[in-house]
């Protein structure tokens, strides 16, 4: 393999700072939770004891980050009485997209303002993840190649994501580089909802509620979209069934 391809090898051993700031996608509806987000947002409810959202905290936490920049939309006081409780772990902003939800990419631009580091991270708050031999967030530093990169996303190949039904989402090439599903087809990486971002990505974006996916688009047209593989265990946490397959997949191990 070339070099490019071995800087994507799990490399442990090396040593990089993880970004200060961090966006949690935390604004959506929740409707596939249904009826458990009747009350709640959907961040707030609890997998193995412990809300996802604080699932995520504590991981980035663990990980040196120190600002969280959090959107919220759906009952948001709930969110924002929550994230007071983390106050003694990260300096908490608040996007708000109370007047209109902006989904991922409108959400991303929205909070520009209030992100101060580039690159930083993004990741949703309703995904479950195990590290494997390292950190995974310091895996994402690692290989982070600020002269090649717009995007670098956290992939786990397709039969070991769980709870996910779908088909797949990217291909990998062997330097890292990402191209899409074809449709009809299946691809053997599936998104984890963690990335490492570029603000070079979010430049001349669409105005109002956009998916990322057209970003990540041109960023893949340009070859500067690239993918990282998760090498412990992952879950779609996505309805109240995946809750209990959760639990059930943690407990066995």
């Amino acid at each position: 393999m070339n070099r490019k391809g071995r800087a994507f090898a799990l490399r442990p051993e090396i040593e990089a700072k993880v970004p200060e700031t961090a966006m949690v996608m935390a604004a959506g509806l929740g409707k596939r939770m249904r009826p458990l987000t009747a009350t709640r947002p959907k961040p707030l409810v609890e997998v193995a004891g412990k809300a996802l959202i604080d699932h995520v905290l504590d991981r980035l936490r663990a990980a040196g980050v120190g600002k969280i920049v959090v959107n919220v939309h759906y009952l948001p006081e709930a969110l924002e009485a929550h994230l007071k409780s983390r106050a003694t772990d990260f300096e908490v902003r608040i996007s708000d997209e109370r007047k209109q939800l902006l989904e991922t990419g409108g959400g991303m631009i929205h909070a520009l303002p209030l992100l101060d580091a580039d690159p930083f991270l993004v990741v949703n708050s309703d995904n479950y993840w195990v590290d494997g031999p390292a950190d995974t967030l310091q895996l994402l530093a690692s290989l982070w190649r600020e002269e090649e990169m717009d995007a670098l996303l956290l992939l786990v190949p397709l039969a070991n994501a769980g709870n996910h039904g779908g088909q797949g989402d990217f291909h990998m090439k062997s330097d890292g580089r990402l191209a899409r599903r074809e449709k009809a087809k299946v691809a053997p990486f599936v998104y984890t909802g963690i990335q490492m971002v570029s603000k070079r990505l979010l430049r001349d974006a669409p105005e109002g509620p956009f998916s990322t996916n057209i970003l990540w688009d041109r960023a893949i047209a340009e070859g500067r979209c690239f993918g990282a593989v998760h090498q412990g265990l992952w879950f779609d946490v996505g309805n109240p069934a995946a809750i209990k397959a959760t639990e059930r997949a943690l407990v066995h191990g």
